[in-house]
């Protein structure tokens, strides 16, 4: 059975019979639906520049703008050191991954379109109240619907991707997130750019246009199509056949409709999805696209080479700019490996992505933590030459990034779950990423203070062990139906004992399957 059951593979695999042609109508769905990931793009660049910019400090952050001024003597790797800061930033994080949790009931019972709306509309709230902030608990509140409205948009947009993308271009059009994201980043630092100019309240007007992509996304929502799979689990079966002969570009989609329903039975008869994702057959999408996959997006070390490049483009002499220079070039890497991403991984996999950038970004942890520990630190300053060298060997690690765990990130769990627990699996996913985004920017500045240019050796160890788990325990899931990975893992060589072990145990005492 399609979607996570364990009958006859003959009723399953009805993959050659699909058609399909790329429509005006799903592109203009999938774009739309895109834009979710230009919240959080926007976010994670605006935050960063509102925190450094001198008035927005001086007027909720005292302690920290004196004490920036009055330039300590510390080492290069503690100067930046403060929970206070870190943990502003953090906060929209906590309240993402409490939300996920609410973002995923309402996805299951009133489908994805309806999150994406409600995440639109937390977010605009959120960028009102922080741009008319006059205390800190504005600042707060204003975090906390933000945090909402990434929550719900990360938990629904990922999942409405996958579901109307057909099964041979599903990486490529999952990737629009991504690519959102980046541009959403990217549009970000050159805001923060022009209003750092503008005193005392440049910072407002940063925080303010994250009003803007929420406000697009809301009012294109309104126009967006529910998927297939979301309006069939949800017994509305003629308006689920119609759109997605409409997303399909043709009649003839008995195949796959049939595979719909199949997964939505599955989905009915699962009453509690949360406690239905530990047992045995979805273990492996418990393991891999729940917990493991998202933590180690974040442990990849990205946010920290990310913060690191400010420091080093100053030593080339660019100055006060160096910040725009490092956040825009960052940016852009990002945006091209999401191209690159999109372009080839329906083509190339999912796995050989995640291989061999995975191989490029050790070596350059290994080489950024090598110079460091010769050239820096107690207030030296790195040789031009070398600068340079690690410019580029930023730049080759984002790229890496960018088209591998950035983007793979959330498109390998999106596609993995069976319908019957797709919402919460989704919402555990967010719930982890964000869980290890809140931890990373809260540690990583104190850690960085103790390890020094240790915690990238550390950094590409962990990357050494998430790529070991890549190769011997995911599958390739490229041009694959949504609803028939699950078959997968009853041909690997690890996870098919697991997974067959209690079929064997529903098969000898009928009725244990909920």
């Amino acid at each position: 059975m399609a979607g996570g059951g364990f009958t006859g593979e003959g009723t399953a695999k009805r993959a050659h019979l699909y058609e399909h042609k790329i429509t005006g109508y799903f592109v203009f769905a999938c774009i739309v639906a895109a834009l979710g990931g230009s919240l959080f793009g926007y976010d994670l660049g605006v935050s960063g520049g509102v925190t450094s910019m001198d008035d927005f400090l001086k007027e909720f952050f005292p302690k920290v703008y004196r004490r920036k001024q009055m330039h300590l003597q510390e080492t290069d790797y503690c100067k930046y050191d403060n929970q206070i800061l870190t943990l502003f930033t953090s906060s929209l994080y906590f309240a993402g991954l409490i939300s996920t949790f609410a973002a995923s009931h309402v996805t299951r019972s009133k489908g994805r379109r309806a999150s994406i709306i409600v995440g639109s509309i937390s977010f605009f709230f959120g960028a009102v109240l922080n741009a008319a902030a006059v205390n800190i608990s504005m600042l707060i509140i204003g975090r906390i619907f933000l945090g909402i409205g990434i929550g719900f948009g990360n938990q629904a947009v990922p999942l409405y991707l996958s579901e109307m993308a057909p099964a041979k271009n599903r990486g490529t059009f999952n990737q629009l997130f991504q690519v959102t994201t980046c541009l959403g980043i990217l549009i970000a630092n050159l805001i923060n750019y022009g209003t750092d100019k503008i005193h005392p309240w440049g910072w407002r007007l940063s925080l303010g246009l994250a009003a803007v992509p929420a406000t697009l996304m809301f009012v294109g929502g309104l126009f967006l199509p529910e998927t297939p799979n979301s309006l069939v689990e949800q017994g509305r079966l003629e308006e689920g056949r119609k759109v997605l002969e409409k997303v399909r570009g043709t009649t003839n989609v008995d195949a796959e409709f049939e595979d719909l329903i199949d997964a939505s039975n599955a989905a009915r008869a699962v009453k509690n999805p949360f406690r239905n994702l530990l047992k045995k057959k979805n273990r492996p999408q418990l393991v891999i696209g729940a917990l493991g996959i998202p933590a180690f997006q974040q442990l990849t070390g990205n946010n920290s080479i990310l913060f690191y490049a400010p420091v080093i483009f100053q030593s080339l002499g660019f100055g006060s700019g160096a910040a725009l220079y490092s956040s825009v070039i960052t940016s852009v890497a990002l945006l091209v490996a999401a191209f690159i991403s999109m372009a080839f991984v329906d083509k190339f996999g999912r796995r050989a992505f995640f291989l061999e950038a995975g191989f490029e970004m050790i070596c350059a942890m290994v080489a950024v933590a090598i110079t460091l520990a010769l050239k820096f630190g107690q207030g030296e300053e790195l040789p031009k030459g070398i600068g340079i060298f690690l410019v580029v060997v930023i730049f080759m690690y984002v790229l890496a990034y960018g088209r591998s765990w950035g983007p793979l990130g959330w498109l390998v769990p999106s596609e993995l779950f069976p319908l019957e627990t797709r919402s919460a699996g989704q919402s555990i996913v967010v719930c982890v990423n964000l869980l290890f985004t809140a931890l990373i920017a809260q540690c990583f500045l104190v850690s960085l203070c103790h390890l020094r240019y240790g915690i990238f050796l550390l950094f590409a160890g962990l990357i050494f062990i998430m790529s070991s788990f890549i190769y011997f325990l995911l599958p390739e899931t490229k041009q694959i139906p949504i609803e028939e990975i699950h078959l997968l893992w009853k041909e690997h060589w690890f996870w098919k004992n697991i997974v067959r072990d209690e079929e064997d145990e529903s098969n000898g005492k009928p009725g244990t399957q909920a």
